[in-house]
């Protein structure tokens, strides 16, 4: 069956991911003053395209797909192997090890609540985290270490918690999803093995941009999505020792995640089943994995070196429009102006534009020029409440497709807003800054109406802009 996997259009590797096409690059998207112009994405932390090879790859399963692990019929047994098939290709990616289970879950929130149900103790966490990263723990009574202006002095603080009072797991993230900033795993690993404790990461933001080998870097779990990795089907994944997830209750009390069921008890399976009850998503799994083959087949090297030019690009632009973005550790400043600093940073940037509001800029950039861009609070609200006295703030987020044109339109846009503000109004409308009056419409396969203001994203209080 594996050699079906191997006829699939999405095998033959890409030897240069950057040269991939998304699915919807060169879209055409209209302006609220007439006429259309092609899409500029720059919010590809919040959700990713699909990359060509992943949508093929999910095409050419769909007139096989059937039920997982519970059909005799020939299309149940290649959706079966694919699935299976699947866990083996995200190991790989991730650098997991032998004895490390592989578990699907929805997304990063869903894999880190698992997580959070099966860890035997205390946690302790940074302030810095998305939600998903921060509310698991809070609701078990986890412990916020505040982070330091410096990362030394992070660790140094992060240590002596652990020190003062021991934990079973620290939990972290990989990249931050509001600066992009990347703590250095290895070390945070050492800290936490030296006190007794394990490391949990929150992969979301970093997978996307870095290669991450977890035997190596002695991370003990890993969580992260496929829509945040070019493989937007609505599955993301666990990944880690499976000795507390076998010892915990099944996340979800359902079929397939059972030995025996009687009327007096159930004998519950062992992982990865136990904690995977119901239908799973086979083709969330096929194109997460399919992502990651994708990706692996990236030059050692090459996409870093690039986003950090455009990142450079981005971040010179800005500081030359008086505009700075916020940093959790104003020593990551020199890794988008001269790549000196010692601290990663991925493609995010995130900013304020002095005398607007962030639902202004976002809507301005996007019905005036034709550019996605992410407002709010990024669904880390201690974080900004930390680095910026906005109620909000503007994240534009770099993929694999982003290049030079999209970073100067973003700067030409946001010239031309602090010269000469916005050329049309915009009100409040359901909660949301939009055009007044809102010419655009939606596309026609989906009635060509007139557009209306999206709902916000995550948690975010719509009354505040």
């Amino acid at each position: 069956m594996t050699a079906l996997l191997s006829q699939s259009p999405l095998n033959s590797q890409s030897p240069v991911i950057a040269q991939s096409r998304l699915v919807g690059t060169g879209v055409r998207v209209p302006l609220v003053q007439g006429g259309d112009i092609d899409y500029v994405n720059l919010d590809y932390a919040a959700s990713a395209p699909a990359l060509r090879e992943v949508a093929d790859h999910v095409a050419a399963l769909l007139p096989l797909y059937s039920s997982v692990h519970r059909g005799a019929g020939y299309a149940s047994q290649v959706s079966t192997e694919v699935y299976e098939a699947a866990r083996v290709e995200v190991a790989r990616f991730v650098g997991a090890r032998p004895d490390d289970v592989v578990i699907f879950t929805r997304n990063t929130t869903d894999a880190l609540n698992l997580l959070a149900s099966a860890v035997p103790g205390d946690v302790v966490h940074l302030d810095i985290e998305h939600h998903a990263n921060l509310l698991p723990w809070q609701l078990r009574g986890g412990r916020a270490v505040v982070a330091e202006p410096t990362i030394e002095g992070t660790l140094a603080a992060l240590e002596a918690e652990l020190r003062r009072a021991p934990a079973a797991l620290v939990a972290v993230t990989g990249a931050s999803n509001v600066t992009g900033e990347c703590l250095p795993l290895d070390l945070v690993a050492a800290i936490a093995h030296r006190h007794g404790a394990r490391l949990a990461v929150d992969g979301a933001q970093l997978v996307p941009h870095r290669r991450i080998d977890i035997s190596r870097s002695g991370v003990d779990y890993l969580a992260f999505s496929g829509h945040k990795l070019y493989a937007p089907y609505g599955a993301g994944v666990l990944i880690g020792a499976r000795d507390w997830l076998d010892a915990a209750p099944p996340y979800l009390a359902g079929g397939g995640a059972v030995r025996h069921v009687g009327l007096d008890g159930t004998t519950w399976a062992d992982v990865p089943a136990r904690h995977e009850a119901g239908t799973p998503n086979v083709l969330g799994a096929a194109a997460l994995a399919q992502a990651c083959r994708a990706l692996a087949a990236r030059p050692d090297g090459e996409a870093p070196e690039r986003e950090e030019h455009l990142l450079r690009r981005l971040s010179s632009g800005l500081h030359a429009l008086g505009i700075e973005p916020l940093r959790i550790w104003p020593e990551a400043a020199d890794a988008t102006a001269d790549g000196t600093s010692r601290i990663d940073v991925v493609g995010i940037v995130t900013f304020a534009v002095p005398g607007y509001d962030a639902e202004q800029v976002a809507a301005f950039l996007s019905a005036e020029h034709g550019i996605g861009v992410r407002d709010g609070r990024f669904c880390a609200h201690p974080l900004l409440a930390r680095l910026t006295s906005s109620a909000t703030a503007v994240r534009a987020s770099l993929g694999l497709d982003s290049s030079e044109a999209d970073v100067d339109r973003l700067l030409s846009a946001l010239a031309a807003l602090v010269s000469d503000g916005p050329r049309w109004t915009y009100s409040r409308i359901d909660g949301q800054v939009a055009p007044s009056p809102e010419t655009r419409t939606l596309p026609q396969f989906l009635g060509g109406a007139t557009l209306r203001a999206a709902a916000g994203e995550c948690d975010d209080d719509p009354t505040v802009v």
